[in-house]
């Protein structure tokens, strides 16, 4: 299970970017569009160190 929950958290990342773009392009309230751009922040973030070699490695 290596690399799977990287995977899952990047490609979720991608979806919650695609949903704040078109949350903005039709014109939603400015909290909707950051609390999804932050989720989205937070994926990538997590699913990047996740990869990184640690003191488990």
């Amino acid at each position: 299970m290596g690399g799977v929950l990287p995977s899952l958290l990047l490609i979720l990342a991608g979806v919650l970017v695609g949903g704040a773009w078109s949350l903005h392009r039709q014109g939603a309230p400015r909290g909707a569009v950051v609390v999804t751009a932050l989720l989205a922040g937070l994926a990538t973030v997590a699913g990047v160190l996740w990869l990184l070699p640690g003191e488990g490695a």
